[in-house]
Parts: C-alpha cells; sequence; structure tokens
C-alpha cells in the first residue's frame, strides 16, 4: 500500500510516556521517578544524558515543523504552545534528575520571564520550589553519618518526606526536643562530585575555544562559577553568612533570616528556623493590590541595600524559591548558599559604582566603566553598549521618586543588551561577571514579575546613611 505524505505526517508519534498531556496529572506524575533515582556523578553518564535530551528536543520541534504543513494557523499555534509544554517538561525531567550544576541553569532560565516561551518558563519555573525530592532511602545513611544519630532520635519529630527539594537538596519539617519549629536542609549525596563533572563537560564543550582571543577570559569566568557553586555545597559557609545577615534586620524593617542550629548541622546538613510563608506564584495568585506589592518590592530592594552596604554582602541567588510572604507581611530570605563577601577589590568597585547610580550623569557614569572595566580608548563599541546596559539598570536608583518597575520595554532593554554584550564577547571585565549579571537579573525579573512601583533612591539614601558613610562630594 502506498501512503501519501500528509497520512505519514498524521502518523508521526505526538504523544509518549514522558511526555504527558498539558494539563493532566501536573508536573509530578511524569518526575515521580525521580525521587528514587541517586544523584549521577560521572562524566561521562551526565553527558550522555544531556546528549539524550538534546535529540528529543530536536525531534519535538521537527514534528511540530512538519506536521504545521497541514494545519491552520489557529492549529498550528495550540500545538506549539503544546510542543513547547512537552519539551519543557522533558527539559525539567532530565535537570531534576542531574540536579546540580545543571538544574541551576534551569532555575536562571525561569527567571527570564519574556525571553524564553512562556510555557517553557512556568514549567521551569517548578524548579525554585517544586522540584522533586529524593527519596529518603537515598539519604538515610548520609544523615546518619552526618549527624552521629538518626533524625528520628535526635528531634522530637521529624518527617522523612521533604516539603521542598531544589539543584543541591532538599529541605524537610522537623522539631527540636526544646520545641522549636525547624528546617532541616540536606545536601544530595554525590552533588559536589556531579559539579566538578559538569563543568568537566563544559570545558571540553569549550575546547574549540581555545584559539580564541579572549579564550583566558571565558576559562576564567567559567571557573570562577564552578567555584562558587562549589561553595554553595559547604552548609557551615551559609550557616555562617546565615547569622551575619540575621543580625543586620530589626523587628520594624519586616525582613527575616532564620536562626541556625549549630548542634543539629553539619557541612551537609543545615537546620534553621522555619519560616511559613507564600512563595512569589502564590502571593501572586491572591491578586495583591498595587501597594502590596510595592511593599514586597521595597522590602526586597531594603534588604539588597542593607546585606550590600552594612553587611558587605552580594545576595546573588534572588529566586522566587528563596523568598517567602510571610501572613504577617514579613518578606522572609531563606537561602544565603551563594553570596559574594563584598571585601577589598570588590567592595572598591561597589564603592566607585556609587557616584554614577547616584548622580545618573553620563560622564560619572563612562569615568567609571573605563576604570572599573579596563576599556580602551580605541573601544568605542564596548563603551557604548555597556554604558546604555549601565543606565538600564541604574535608572532606578537615579531617578527622582517612584520608578515602574512593570515597564516592559526598559525590562526587555536591560535583557536586550545583555545578549548583545555576549554576542559581541563585551563580558570579559572581571571573573565574576557573569555571577554579578545573574544577581541583578534575578532581582530585577522578580521586580519585574510584582509590577511594582518604588523609589529606589529614598530607600537607598537611607541605608548607606545608617553606614556613616561620608558622600557629601556627590550626594545631595
Amino acid at each position: 500500500m502506498t501512503l501519501n505524505v500528509s497520512e505519514l505526517i498524521a502518523a508521526l508519534p505526538e504523544e509518549t510516556e514522558e511526555s504527558p498531556t498539558p494539563g493532566v496529572g501536573g508536573i509530578a506524575d511524569p518526575l515521580s521517578h525521580v525521587s528514587r533515582q541517586p544523584v549521577p556523578t560521572g562524566r561521562v553518564w551526565r553527558m550522555a544524558t544531556l546528549g539524550t535530551l538534546q535529540a528529543k528536543i530536536a525531534a519535538a520541534y521537527l514534528f511540530y515543523w512538519l506536521r504545521g504543513w497541514f494545519a491552520n494557523s489557529d492549529v498550528k499555534e495550540r500545538m506549539l504552545a503544546e510542543t513547547h509544554w512537552r519539551t519543557a517538561v522533558r527539559v525539567l525531567n532530565s535537570m531534576s534528575y542531574l540536579r546540580g550544576a545543571v538544574m541551576k541553569v534551569g532555575q536562571t532560565l525561569a527567571n527570564f520571564p519574556e525571553i524564553a516561551p512562556r510555557e517553557f518558563v512556568e514549567t521551569l519555573e517548578r524548579l525554585h520550589f517544586e522540584a522533586p525530592p529524593m527519596h529518603w532511602s537515598l539519604l538515610r545513611e548520609m544523615v546518619h553519618n552526618e549527624l552521629d544519630d538518626d533524625p528520628e532520635t535526635l528531634f522530637s519529630h521529624f518527617e522523612r518526606e521533604a516539603f521542598a527539594a531544589a539543584s543541591l537538596g532538599q529541605v524537610h519539617h522537623a522539631q527540636l526536643k526544646t520545641g522549636e519549629e525547624v528546617a532541616v536542609k540536606i545536601q544530595y549525596p554525590g552533588i559536589a562530585r556531579s559539579i566538578e563533572s559538569d563543568f568537566q563537560n563544559l570545558f571540553l564543550f569549550l575546547l574549540p575555544h581555545r584559539l580564541a582571543k579572549d579564550w583566558e577570559n571565558i576559562r576564567i569566568q567559567f571557573a570562577d562559577l564552578q567555584s562558587r557553586l562549589e561553595l554553595e555545597t559547604d552548609y557551615t559557609l551559609e550557616a555562617n553568612n546565615l547569622e551575619r545577615a540575621r543580625n543586620l534586620f530589626h523587628d520594624h524593617d519586616g525582613i527575616v533570616v532564620p536562626q541556625v542550629f549549630p548542634k543539629y548541622s553539619t557541612n551537609r546538613i543545615l537546620t534553621m528556623e522555619r519560616l511559613d510563608g507564600m512563595h512569589l506564584h502564590e502571593f501572586l495568585t491572591h491578586d495583591p493590590s498595587q501597594e502590596e506589592r510595592n511593599e514586597l518590592g521595597r522590602k526586597l530592594i531594603r534588604a539588597c541595600y542593607r546585606l550590600m552596604y552594612a553587611g558587605r554582602m552580594l545576595y546573588v541567588d534572588f529566586h522566587p524559591g528563596n523568598l517567602l510572604v510571610q501572613p504577617d507581611g514579613r518578606l522572609g530570605l531563606i537561602d544565603f548558599g551563594s553570596i559574594i563577601p563584598l571585601v577589598d577589590d570588590e567592595w572598591e568597585i561597589f564603592r566607585k559604582a556609587d557616584r554614577p547610580m547616584t548622580t545618573g550623569s553620563r560622564e560619572d557614569r563612562i569615568a567609571f566603566l573605563r576604570s572599573s572595566q579596563g576599556i580602551g580608548e580605541d573601544e568605542t563599541d564596548y563603551l557604548h553598549i555597556l554604558e546604555q546596559f549601565g543606565d538600564s539598570f541604574w535608572e532606578s536608583r537615579y531617578c527622582n521618586g517612584e520608578f515602574d518597575f512593570g515597564d516592559e520595554v526598559g525590562f526587555r532593554r536591560g535583557y536586550d543588551l545583555f545578549l548583545e554584550m555576549c554576542r559581541k564577547r563585551y563580558t570579559r571585565a572581571r571573573p565574576n561577571t557573569m555571577t554579578h549579571a545573574r544577581s541583578m537579573f534575578a532581582w530585577r525579573s522578580i521586580i519585574f514579575q510584582l509590577k511594582a512601583r518604588i523609589d529606589v533612591r529614598e530607600i537607598a539614601e537611607e541605608e548607606i546613611h545608617a553606614t556613616g558613610w561620608d558622600r557629601s562630594e556627590y550626594a545631595t
């Protein structure tokens, strides 16, 4: 029997067991098997998993393209949305299985709601706070070795089923024998080795760039990313960051950092005060008023500046899973694994950047960029793009009055400029340039989703003034 082209296309598979129909079974069902799988740590296996994922993504869009030949515009639009959704589930599945650095990529992508397809972003947002947890049977031995006892013995109550999971670990509810309700953060076994494997594979993929003129800069920046992600596996360091940050805030600030319980914490287990509340997505589903949106945005900005100026800490990991809107309206910050200490040269950069951020002067902005980024006199295009990028992110700081963070045009401008900088290799300035960019994009994305209108300058001046920093030369 001879089949025509349309009959062959109609016979193409539309769905598989791992790509369910949107809206049926939710996200948890197709990912339930991930919970019983340990983190793969070998380079070859992790690379093969990503390679298989790439082939599946390509096939999904090829099938959509072929079927689209014989569909009207409405059907094609529906088919594309379903293809985005099914492909996002495949990506979510693989990232949840690999965890570690790969899942961090998914979390970062979910901070770009106007860049990636909507169906992709809505699915990958689950990585912030609804990633599939690892089954207790895979954690039991490691937890016992870390605490020198079973958690059921150490705590008056310990829930084996995790209530939250992310890229490097998962969190369990528990109660101390002294009555405090706590959250116990447990690192996935083998996660540190998986990070090393991922970056070894990454550098292998980057080998063709070895002869490029900016290879050394590329190598240093990715090495910095690796070292910072590896630091996130040090829960003792995170406990110290939490304690430092907690001491910066007071009751009237409406900002809360959980207390650490050192007796029940190790390098791979972190026990801290349990904070209850809603994540950003849930908060927005309650249709908050504009003033409620603004107030949450003001707390977020104040937290950023308090940590930066009083604490000399740059909070990098702003994403919806690390923010909690508590029942009384306070903002809870719950993850301090990714922090850049602002000391020595790092602080000097921030100190010098304060002038152009305060004055809004183009001349001050250009002078700062030339000195801090090492831009030569002949690099006019580099300076032009970087100056526009700085203006797009600093405008909210130097403008007078409220700044509308819900302006989509302004939001997209910064991302478009950064993409152009990446395309032209204009991100070479410092090893942690990419980490700084991640921090800027993360908090800006959150406030954009809030559609908040905030007087950023007022908050910044209050926070800087509290430190006693004399800026009378240019600040009024």
